[in-house]
């Protein structure tokens, strides 16, 4: 196993355990048309914890599904850089004996079975927050890997919030959105209302081919979406009521939120692939993020992790499942999100009809 990597572009980085090689212009032309179908998200809340603790859940979980592509959120690994120095967001922190422990513990899990057979991008936040990873299986190529809001920048998000992979047919995006907060300040209500802004012009800049937008959304859409509507909606924070109505409520469940997410769909026309196979409300399994077991959020339970797919992919969507369910965070993994799955079928005239998944 190589210790080091080598980034595949400028603007981006790709670590794997086998030798990596330079993906925008000396891969195999053959292989750029292959088309990825079947992927997988999940909001690690670390993980860096989840390689210690509860990597044999996961890998079983990875092994079964065989996804093509993997969307990590929440890395929680810092950026290389000493301190005070500029950070390098595409690559892991290794200047220190703590560090270069951590990166070991977390390249090792990744280079064990099924996971060497990816590639691996990241965009980390300068300390352990935030920080997003790409996981695509190495027969598939990305024609460019870009880390940015702003398509004319190649620069990385700040804390490391999205990895944006182009291929042959369709983009992937992940995404780890920010969390709204609760007050009307420049790191809460305002900081999330500038993201979602640069969000929906990024999405129509992206329209001219099929898009898979995943990740930790950090927004229920509707009432369906939560467990507990009254409770989120009346949540407040030490009795704060912010100055418009609209930002009241759980962070991820006020009214401006919502309506700028139904937005981004709509304008943007994307279909929530989840919702389209799953009509009803499931108390078991039908949300992706849960509260602690322990205190007044147990069984509180919230779903803010998505695939958003391109309607001209619409037909082709075979199945969207959540892998974990109770208030008890089963098939959590540790996490206090659940892994989500989407399968696509193939682009020909025999793809598999829509079947809702159990």
């Amino acid at each position: 196993m190589k210790r080091f990597f080598q980034p595949i572009q400028k603007d981006g980085s790709s670590k794997k355990p086998a030798l990596s090689t330079n993906a925008d212009n000396e891969e195999d032309d053959t292989e750029l048309g292959k088309e990825p179908l079947k992927f997988l998200t999940w909001n690690a809340n670390s993980l860096l914890l989840r390689a210690k603790n509860n990597w044999s859940e996961f890998t079983k979980l990875v092994t079964s599904l065989d996804p093509d592509i993997i969307a990590i959120q929440e890395v929680r690994m810092p950026a290389a850089g000493s301190k005070g120095a500029p950070k390098n967001q595409g690559e892991l922190k290794d200047d220190t004996n703590a560090s270069r422990e951590e990166k070991k513990v977390l390249m090792r899990a990744l280079s064990s079975p099924p996971f060497g057979n990816y590639r691996v991008w990241w965009s980390l936040s300068d300390s352990k927050y935030a920080g997003t990873a790409l996981l695509v299986k190495q027969c598939f190529k990305p024609k460019k890997i870009s880390f940015s809001l702003d398509t004319a920048v190649k620069k990385h998000e700040p804390d490391g919030r999205l990895i944006l992979a182009e291929f042959e047919s369709l983009r992937f995006m992940n995404t780890y959105v920010p969390n709204n907060g609760w007050k009307e300040e420049e790191t809460s209500f305002i900081r999330r209302r500038k993201w979602d802004k640069k969000m929906l012009e990024l999405v129509l800049q992206l329209s001219d081919k099929p898009l898979i937008w995943t990740g930790d959304l950090n927004v229920s859409h509707e009432d369906i979406d939560v467990s507990h509507p009254d409770f989120f909606a009346a949540a407040k924070m030490n009795g704060y009521i912010p100055p418009n109505k609209e930002d009241c409520g759980q962070p991820g469940f006020t009214i401006s939120e919502r309506k700028r997410f139904g937005t981004i769909l709509k304008e943007g026309k994307l279909v929530d692939a989840y919702r389209l196979l799953h009509q009803e409300k499931d108390m078991d399994c039908g949300f992706s993020w849960s509260g602690n077991p322990v205190g007044k959020y147990r069984g509180k339970r919230m779903r803010i992790d998505y695939f958003l797919v391109s309607e001209k992919f619409k037909d082709r969507i075979v199945s969207c499942k959540m892998h974990g369910h109770g208030v008890e965070l089963e098939g959590f993994c540790g996490s206090d999100h659940c892994p989500v799955s989407l399968e696509l079928a193939p682009n020909s005239s025999d793809s598999t009809p829509n079947e809702a998944s159990n």
